[in-house]
């Protein structure tokens, strides 16, 4: 790897299928040094955009560069890029040395940076075994073993988690991690919202092909959250009336439990002692990331199921 990972630049990147635009005029830059995060719904556009990225379609409109060049114009891609789509194929007969092999030949990679390779992502004791007898997980890891054979600056993600048992997600995880430190340009997609909230230093978030969010993973729960006071009391609907008189909102959550939004706990409290009112908990709570993601993409969704609001 080179000493300056080179910067991923989409700008205004779009993608029409049947008049419908999969990717609107999308813009975002990814930088080296950290992992950077890509959310959106389903439907949102976010392999149709990796898919851009990697020169796999050609954009009817804008441009997706790698260090100032797209894709398909690096002589050798896996020197620069390595990348991992939600869907790979590899030769069942075929062994995970062999097929890693098979790509170091055709990138004029040395014999040697298979077995390194098979080592980091641990298969190297089963670097001989048949891929077609491999599991989800070993797939997945010689998938990612394939995309770090060039030792590429910069790597493409697309759900490497995704059916993975939690051992397989820590260690995904932390590769992540570890090749962000490096000084890599690492960009993962994913629908796993709370993974990507202890994963990602950055998040770049879509909705229907349109970018909703570019910034800092702790400045996007930040600008977004909403803090609210869970309360549990015998005398609830008293406790309600004080804070409405307040200015503050409240919402039913069972028949002793009001969530409180406008005012602060301590001040929950002054009402509930003058009141004489017996508070049995009082409980500040933040949104988490998914919680920001849902509310800011209720709109974004293709298909979602309705459901009945309960009435306070």
């Amino acid at each position: 790897m080179s000493d300056s990972a080179p910067v991923i630049q989409v700008s205004q990147l779009t993608k029409r299928y049947r008049g419908k635009a999969a990717v609107d005029s999308l813009s975002f830059t990814v930088q080296p040094g950290r992992v950077t995060g890509f959310l959106g719904p389903n439907g949102a556009g976010k392999s149709t955009t990796m898919q851009l990225m990697l020169g796999l379609t050609r954009p009817d409109e804008g441009s997706a560069t790698v260090g100032g060049r797209p894709y398909r114009e690096l002589v050798q891609p896996l020197r620069t890029v390595g990348a991992l789509l939600e869907a790979r194929s590899v030769h069942p007969g075929r062994s995970a040395y062999h097929h890693l092999l098979w790509l170091a030949q055709s990138q004029r990679l040395p014999r040697r940076r298979v077995d390194e390779v098979l080592d980091l992502v641990g298969l190297g004791d089963v670097a001989h075994q048949r891929a077609g007898g491999f599991s989800l997980g070993m797939g997945q890891r010689l998938d990612i073993a394939a995309a770090m054979l060039g030792d590429p600056g910069v790597l493409l993600l697309d759900e490497p988690v995704n059916g993975l048992d939690p051992a397989g997600v820590r260690w995904i995880r932390d590769l992540m991690k570890r090749l962000a430190a490096e000084g890599r340009t690492v960009f993962v997609s994913s629908h796993l919202v709370n993974e990507m909230a202890v994963t990602a230093d950055h998040l770049i978030v879509i909705g229907r092909g349109k970018l909703i969010a570019d910034c800092p993973t702790v400045a996007f729960v930040a600008d977004n959250s909403e803090s609210s006071v869970l309360v549990r009391s015998p005398e609830v609907h008293r406790l309600a009336q004080l804070v409405v008189d307040e200015g503050a909102q409240w919402q039913r959550e069972s028949a002793t439990a009001v969530r409180i939004r406008g005012l602060d706990s301590d001040r929950i409290a002054e009402l509930a002692l003058l009141g004489r009112i017996v508070v049995q908990e009082l409980r500040t709570e933040t949104s988490s990331l998914e919680d920001v993601f849902m509310r800011l993409t209720e709109d974004q969704v293709e298909y979602a199921g309705k459901t009945k609001e309960a009435t306070p």
